[in-house]
């Protein structure tokens, strides 16, 4: 397995915008992730998102914030201060408008390029995939709860 990146599709009965506002704002990231998270959605703006039942924070950085097409980042593990292209895992979300509803593209990429030994490449590779064959669903989920109780 090469361990380059990770890609999802999902469609969803709403539109960009409403998408848009879900994958991007604090408070319902919570609601489909799990992660407490703080930070101004502009581009470079620095927060961190934090799984405190896992006693897990890690910092991030925002790498594009085009409502309501495309929202971008890169995190890190705990121990760096600042996501960087040498350091980070980038996380993209494209926006797709497709009849009433949006096609969410997923994709987790530079896996390779932070240098790890194979093994950790391939523990963190799978830890990633394992988690957003969850969260991606749950997105989806919430979505469609989100929308049919407006």
């Amino acid at each position: 397995m090469e361990y380059g990146s990770i890609e999802r599709e999902i469609h969803v009965e709403a539109t960009p915008e409403v998408v848009f506002e879900v994958i991007s704002s604090p408070a319902h990231i919570r609601e489909w992730w799990g992660a407490d998270s703080d930070f101004v959605l502009v581009k470079g703006a620095t927060g961190e998102l934090a799984w405190p039942a896992m006693d897990h924070v890690v910092p991030f950085t925002v790498v594009e914030a085009r409502p309501p097409r495309r929202f971008s980042f890169r995190w890190v593990h705990p121990g760096d201060e600042l996501a960087t292209a040498a350091n980070s895992l980038l996380v993209t979300f494209d926006l797709v408008p497709s009849g009433e509803g949006t096609v969410v593209r997923f994709s987790e990429s530079g896996f390779r390029e932070i240098g790890w030994e194979a093994a950790v490449l391939e523990e963190q590779y799978n830890d990633h995939l394992k988690g957003w064959d969850r969260f991606i669903p749950q997105l989806g989920d919430y979505i469609t709860r989100l929308v049919s109780s407006s």
